[in-house]
């Protein structure tokens, strides 16, 4: 009789430190992520759920050879239909590059520096970039693009700013 007991008493102390210690880990809603790499060098992480910490890259003529390459991962899957926007201060689309679907999740949204340095001088504003999928319609904000004043080529500072939709600052220089 007391052996029956004990093993019930026991089976629920087993049973409640269980459920305890699954229940005790939060799980966060979502899991999309992007990476915005400068010839092949991660310059930017960014998980969309996260707080984002506003990161600054200082891009100059010097780096007008360099290849920015854009890694965006729904869930662990790459998403289908896939374009990047190049978008003016008031919302105008400057210049939009699709891309094929992806045989793989390692198959980046390559752009030449060049070309955003060029459409950078030509409008003389605040840039931002943008994807968008089929998974995301409505795109989202990754980054944004401003002048830099500085001659330095690839250089990275960290700041503190309010929270935005866009996960990093990207600054460019011409000479």
């Amino acid at each position: 009789m007391q052996t029956s007991i004990f093993k019930k008493t026991f089976f629920v102390f087993l049973l409640g430190s269980i459920s305890t210690i699954l229940f005790s880990f939060a799980l966060k809603p979502g899991g999309d992520s992007y990476e915005i790499r400068l010839n092949n060098k991660i310059v930017l992480k960014q998980f969309v759920h996260q707080p984002l910490a506003v990161k600054a890259l200082a891009l100059t003529t010097a780096n007008v050879n360099d290849q920015l390459s854009i890694y965006y991962s729904h869930c662990g899957v790459t998403g289908k239909d896939r374009s990047i926007s190049l978008k003016d201060s008031k919302g105008n689309t400057l210049k939009k590059w699709n891309f094929r679907d992806a045989n793989s999740s390692n198959a980046g949204m390559v752009i030449a520096v060049k070309e955003l340095l060029q459409l950078e001088k030509k409008n003389n504003g605040s840039l931002t970039i943008h994807y968008a999928a089929k998974e995301l319609p409505e795109g989202r904000m990754l980054t944004s693009l401003q002048l830099a004043e500085k001659n330095t080529a690839f250089g990275r500072q960290k700041e503190t700013l309010p929270l935005l939709d866009a996960g990093s600052v990207l600054k460019i220089a011409c000479r």
